[in-house]
């Protein structure tokens, strides 16, 4: 199960099944559950709690010092939840003590190759994050999020639950729940209607929520006015309590209309 030619540190913990590939090196204060498998040439450090079911491929990351400048060396640490696949290349930083001293990702998710996942994030649970995404520092993923390729998100913003990004995006301002975004700068361009269907919404809960991102983004109104109409919605649904939670939550403004 585990290669002869693994590296792994005595302070190391490993359930029994875990499969470790070729001239991969695991680090001290890492945990790895049940299942998971590491591949070749991968390399992890600690402190790291990853969960059980995890694929880690080759080239990867997973653990290691971020790339903040006023990192000094601190303790962080880095949880990585259940049945994650981390593709060909991806690096993920622990968090840094100026946050919450935590990178933390949940499970069911899928990295594709060269994403990068920077310190201090959050990300959810059933995400894709396409080829080369890139989220920055302190960023927040919600559930469900599909960040397209060569995605790039600023530090600090929020990504709503069940948002979606094109090709190309640079995300520098928070996308509320569900909306879809596209260009540079990021620019909202309707709401993820295919993705609510996909998930069994209901036509009745995709009007509404249709009708909500037209309240936000076409009727003229402020920002404060559009809450105003918003926010008495809220209760009709838990998809709108996302929405409505999702614009009220942003610190750095959303996203804009094109």
């Amino acid at each position: 199960m585990i290669h002869p030619t693994a590296i792994i540190d005595p302070s190391a913990e490993l359930a029994p099944d875990v499969q470790v590939g070729p001239y991969s090196v695991i680090g001290a204060d890492v945990v790895i559950g049940a299942g998971t498998v590491v591949g070749p040439h991968v390399v992890l450090r600690g402190p790291t709690k990853i969960g059980a079911g995890n694929k880690i491929f080759q080239f990867s990351s997973v653990g290691e010092d971020c790339q903040d400048k006023k990192y000094n060396g601190e303790p962080t640490r880095l949880e990585i939840g259940d049945n994650n696949v981390i593709r060909e290349g991806v690096t993920i930083h622990r968090g840094t003590v100026q946050d919450n001293s935590i990178t933390r990702i949940g499970s069911n998710n899928l990295f594709m190759a060269n994403v990068h996942v920077a310190h201090d994030c959050i990300v959810g649970n059933d995400c894709i994050f396409a080829n080369n995404a890139t989220i920055a520092g302190h960023v927040h993923v919600g559930d469900g999020v599909i960040l397209g390729g060569f995605t790039g998100v600023h530090q600090f913003c929020k990504v709503g639950t069940y948002a979606m990004t094109s090709l190309y995006s640079v995300v520098n301002m928070d996308i509320p729940a569900f909306v879809m975004v596209q260009g540079y700068p990021a620019r909202a361009r309707g709401m993820n209607v295919e993705g609510m269907r996909r998930r069994g919404y209901s036509k009745d809960l995709i009007t509404a929520l249709r009708s909500a991102y037209r309240v936000l983004y076409r009727k003229g109104h402020t920002l404060a006015e559009a809450l105003e109409l918003l926010v008495p919605q809220a209760s009709s649904s838990a998809e709108m309590t996302m929405f409505v939670d999702s614009i009220k939550a942003s610190a750095r403004g959303i996203t804009r209309e094109q």
